[in-house]
């Protein structure tokens, strides 16, 4: 009875424990089924999870390559202004070569400043650039704000407005037409002195030629201009005049910086325009300074030498009537100062001429005016008179119309 007892119990209890084995292993399947994903859902989940890091990436690659379009754009931009500054410099440069160039007048000066400038032009450019490649953003900057300040002072030194204009007048022939009329009224005006007073005159300014060859010197003035117009303003007669002129070159009104320069190159604290020194020196830092403000030109030069810097001067003229050259100015002109040019290189055509064959050749003889020809006008021709040997007695043999000494 007990044994059958215990039996019951024990089947029980298996059976119990059998049923709740099973209870088990089924609830462990049923959460293993539902932790298991559908078929095909492990490849979209992977499929999911890749095309948002792909997502991600294109984003942040989409970024970048935004950022270094426009970072190459900048670049790109800075690269084009600086090649822009860098030939405007050049065209500047270039356009003020040709504007010095032009006060010659020739052609053939013209052809050689504008290789040499385009050469030289180029050059720069190349050199500029590299030093650009290898140098750091803040040597950039300031390399090209360099640059920029040097092309604003090129422009105001040398307008390519005003260069343009004196290229079209030497394209047009104006220049060398103006010299050309001039050559010859200052041969006509040659022609016409009196041989016998141009003679006296000339003999008096021996005495002078010392004092005038020192002042010229010191300013780098042609000395025989220098003459020529000591000539036409006193005739070597030094005095003190009615107009308000003194001595040798009649000094009247003097610019404040030709006088400074004069006390400079004499060593003095007053000037003392009776000494001849003294006179000669005022006169050559005078022309001097106005051979600067008229950039070279010799007709305007002298122009601006006799009118005086009263009112402004000659400049102020020119730029009154939009006048650029000595014919442009003419109608603006009193006949005194109109003339002045043609009577002080006549005056030293007459003293280059005494000086190389100590007497005065008549331009109506034929060899008279064929000497006087060769000779050159000072100012106008370096030195188209080739000089000859000299004989044992000192005395200039002039050459013939071949050039050969004789």
């Amino acid at each position: 009875m007990g044994t059958k007892a215990r039996v019951r119990r024990t089947t029980a209890a298996g059976e119990s424990g059998g049923s709740s084995a099973t209870a088990v292993g089924r609830e462990t399947g049923e959460e293993r089924l539902r932790r298991k994903p559908a078929p095909g859902g492990r490849k979209r989940e992977r499929a999911a999870r890749g095309g948002a890091r792909k997502s991600s990436r294109s984003g942040r690659r989409g970024g970048n390559r935004r950022d270094a379009r426009w970072s190459a754009g900048w670049v790109l931009a800075a690269r084009l202004l600086e090649h822009l500054v860098s030939g405007a410099l050049v065209v500047a440069a270039i356009l003020a070569v040709l504007g010095v160039a032009g006060l010659d007048g020739r052609p053939w000066t013209l052809v050689a400043a504008l290789g040499a400038a385009t050469v030289a032009a180029v050059a720069f450019a190349v050199a500029v650039d590299r030093l650009r490649l290898g140098a750091r953003p803040p040597a950039r900057a300031a390399l090209d704000a360099l640059l920029l300040a040097a092309l604003a002072g090129l422009v105001a030194w040398s307008p390519p407005r005003r260069t343009l204009a004196r290229l079209n007048e030497i394209a047009a022939g104006e220049r060398a037409t103006q010299e050309r009329v001039i050559r010859h009224q200052v041969w006509a005006a040659y022609r016409r002195m009196d041989r016998a007073s141009a003679t006296k005159l000339v003999e008096r300014g021996e005495g002078y030629a010392p004092v005038v060859e020192e002042a010229a010197r010191a300013f780098g003035v042609d000395p025989e201009l220098l003459m020529g117009v000591a000539a036409t303003e006193s005739s070597f007669l030094p005095r003190d005049s009615a107009d308000g002129g003194h001595g040798l070159f009649q000094v009247t009104a003097v610019p404040a910086s030709a006088t400074a320069r004069a006390k400079q190159v004499l060593g003095v604290a007053a000037l003392d325009l009776a000494d001849d020194r003294h006179n000669a020196t005022v006169a050559a830092a005078t022309l001097a300074e106005y051979a600067g403000q008229m950039k070279g030109d010799l007709f305007l030069t002298l122009l601006a030498y006799n009118i005086g810097p009263a009112n402004g001067g000659l400049r102020t003229i020119m730029d009154q009537y939009g006048a650029r050259n000595f014919a442009q100015v003419q109608p603006w002109l009193q006949p005194l100062p109109r003339d002045y040019p043609v009577r002080v290189l006549s005056s030293a055509l007459a003293w280059r001429v005494w000086r190389r064959f100590h007497r005065l050749p008549a331009f109506e003889d034929p060899d008279g005016g064929r000497l006087v020809q060769e000779s050159g006008i000072p100012g106008l021709d370096d030195d188209a008179w080739r000089v000859g040997e000299r004989g044992a007695s000192g005395s200039v043999r002039a050459p013939d119309a071949s050039g050969t000494s004789r």
